[in-house]
């Protein structure tokens, strides 16, 4: 393939791109005077959703503290009416829940159109289909979350902000490098500890429940289902188990019961969570050296120094133990504000992810899915062009630009060694006696927060709970995960009110790569039914049977080709694709970089979104997109890889409708 000049008029940004004035309305919370919450109805078509009347409300909650916090919330009502209502949060910490929204579980998701356009189209596996879904950008900064909006520079080939904005650098082209609206990028201005993140949210759903009373299940408690991803295996435990503390204060009368709301929680589910190195560390040079794909992808001997200096006198174990100890004795709080205590827990990070986690670079494969080489483009990174259009910020109403990963928040959390501050399985394992059901669902294709160390920590969650879970757990046989009347899409151990997933031929972001399995665990979690099969179960006799390990072997698929996307060149493009970027080669479509007039064509013909004048797309469909499946029979144990699942056959128990989707084009 050929270079050729940039063509500066396929690209999609604007070089100066502040958000545009948009009205919200404000109003003080209704429970808490100290709070106030802005927000709006976005039009029609900036996340398109199955039916035109699911209700959706994006905006910001100021929450109280020392410095200035407006949690971004968007949140979007279930196809079918019901009282269920689930957060969503992604990890990081510092990553954005637009990333779960757009390219996981949200009920929309992005296309391109034509070139510099952008729609977005129904998701058949949203989990709207079965609950309320509300999507926090959290701790404050995170992606819409923000302090004081303040003009700044973005360096799109390093990811780094500047403020006040900066003159562009005579080294790189003007389309890399945007002028915006952001937050402070004070590291003070945010949370440092999860800790403090979890005040602030519960705060921010004081908020939130008291505005809208409407999607509270009933109007005496908010009973919640919270589901978290990676770093939300931290965020998760964290969270319930602050607001179980402030429903018990509420109850002795230590904290007013004027002026608050109960957050009762009914599930807690864990997507690849990262709960605890002390229990998960020693997986990574197991799973890198003999995982189920049989593929070996570092030196052994280097997988052999890795598990060493796990439990070498001073290694990342003892460190570990170190830091967890200081903090008991001089922050028992998690303030994160006694600088002893962060510097032997970062120095426990810094160690545990050098020597330990970080050996598996040597691949060259993506550390969230084993089977992709680096540079890993998947889930598509287009959404952020889309989030970054006027229209886009002017439908929602915010006053600063997106940004999928804020690495203030990233430092503030190192700075205090967060990562091993926590012993997280103790508050797991109360939460179950509290009668919480605690799901964990992990892709077989991730090794950041990779399989066998999420069945460590459910293994470790039973034994801490109580003398029936430490016993009948285990001995809980694996069961398939009957998708559908055609698709075993993995294996769950369950007994009572815990269940650990694994799912097939899925990487760290599990909706993204089997939909319909996510989705039917979701459910499963939130409804208390079997994981396995759907089916009403009574959770103080039921557990699983079946072999006493996940022991399905397959091979790994290719590797996909990288997308090189503009507004995310880190990650996504490769040396040479960064040296094209900055010779002002190629060309961008659609915030994509292409190296050949003949891969633009390409790209162009196959665009599957064609708006009308009215800029809405009717594609017809046959998917049933409401309803939940119950198994009714074991289907065959071939396996089916890929995130396209089968539809139902007519022996399965699926309700619902069969419509239209309607794509909205929204540039």
């Amino acid at each position: 393939m050929y270079l050729f000049s940039l063509l500066s008029f396929v690209i999609p940004a604007v070089f100066a791109q502040y958000p545009p004035l948009s009205n919200l309305t404000t109003i003080t919370s209704p429970v808490d005077g100290n709070i106030s919450i802005s927000y709006k109805s976005p039009p029609t078509g900036t996340c398109q959703t199955v039916f035109s009347n699911q209700q959706q409300y994006t905006g910001w909650v100021n929450v109280p503290g020392n410095f200035s916090s407006n949690i971004f919330f968007w949140f979007i009502a279930g196809r079918d009416p019901t009282d269920k209502l689930t957060i969503w949060l992604n990890g990081g910490p510092g990553s954005s829940s637009m990333i779960g929204l757009f390219t996981e579980n949200g009920p929309c998701e992005v296309v391109q159109t034509a070139q510099g356009k952008f729609a977005t189209k129904a998701r058949d596996w949203g989990w709207d289909r079965g609950s309320n879904m509300l999507y926090i950008d959290q701790p404050n900064q995170v992606g819409f979350s923000y302090d004081t909006p303040t003009n700044g520079s973005l360096d799109l080939l390093t990811s780094n902000l500047y403020t006040p904005p900066q003159v562009l650098p005579s080294s790189q082209p003007s389309f890399t490098f945007l002028n915006g609206t952001f937050s402070s990028l004070k590291t003070s201005n945010t949370a440092n500890t999860t800790e403090i993140a979890a005040m602030a949210i519960w705060h921010m759903l004081q908020g939130f429940l008291g505005a809208f009373p409407q999607y509270r299940p009933n109007s005496t408690a908010v009973g919640v289902h919270l589901f978290a991803e990676s770093y939300g295996g931290k965020y998760g435990p964290a969270f319930a188990s602050l607001w179980a503390e402030q429903n018990k204060r509420r109850s002795n009368g230590t904290l007013s019961k004027n002026g608050t709301l109960d957050i009762n929680l009914a599930s807690l589910g864990i997507v690849n969570g990262c709960v605890d190195d002390l229990i998960q560390a020693p997986y990574y040079p197991a799973f890198a050296m003999n995982n189920t794909f049989g593929y070996a992808s570092i030196n052994p001997v280097r997988a052999q120094l890795a598990a060493a200096s796990f439990t070498a006198p001073g290694g990342c174990r003892d460190l570990i133990k170190s830091c967890r100890t200081a903090v008991a004795s001089q922050d028992p709080d998690n303030d994160g504000d006694v600088d002893a205590v962060s510097t032997a827990c970062s120095t426990a990070y810094k160690s545990c992810t050098s020597n330990v986690m970080q050996p598996y670079s040597d691949a060259g494969r993506s550390y969230y899915d084993i089977s992709h080489t680096v540079p890993d483009s998947f889930p598509s990174s287009s959404y952020i062009d889309y989030l970054n259009t006027a229209s886009f910020l002017a439908a929602i109403g915010s006053p600063v630009n997106y940004t999928e990963t804020n690495y203030q928040v990233v430092s503030a959390f190192t700075s205090t060694g967060d990562y091993e501050r926590q012993a997280l399985v103790p508050k797991l394992a109360a939460l179950l006696r509290s009668g919480v059901r605690v799901g964990l669902m992990y892709g077989d294709r991730d090794y950041i927060c990779n399989w066998f160390g999420g069945e460590a920590i459910s293994l470790a969650v039973a034994a801490q709970t109580s003398a029936s879970y430490a016993s009948l757990f285990p001995a809980a046989g694996y069961a398939p995960i009957i998708t559908n009347s055609s698709y075993i899409g993995g294996v769950v151990r369950q007994y009572g009110n815990l269940s650990f997933s694994r799912i097939y031929d899925a990487g760290h972001a599990v909706p993204a790569y089997q939909p319909e399995t996510a989705f039917e665990v979701f459910a499963r979690i939130m409804s208390g039914t079997s994981v396995s099969t759907g089916e009403i179960i009574n959770p103080s006799l039921y557990n699983t049977t079946g072999s006493a390990n996940a022991t399905h072997t397959t091979s790994l698929p290719p590797s996909p080709s990288n997308t090189c996307y503009i507004r995310n060149i880190g990650s996504t493009c490769n040396e040479n694709q960064k040296a094209m970027i900055l010779a002002q080669k190629g060309a961008i479509v659609n915030g994509i970089l292409y190296s050949a007039s003949s891969d633009i064509s390409s790209a162009m013909s196959s665009s599957s979104a064609s708006p009308d004048s009215t800029g809405t797309m009717t594609v017809t469909t046959t998917q049933v997109l409401t309803g939940l499946f119950t198994a009714t029979a074991t289907p065959s144990p071939t396996k089916k890889s890929g995130a396209i699942p089968s539809l139902p056959s007519l022996n399965t128990t699926l309700l619902g409708t069969l419509i239209s989707v309607i794509v909205s084009s929204f540039v």
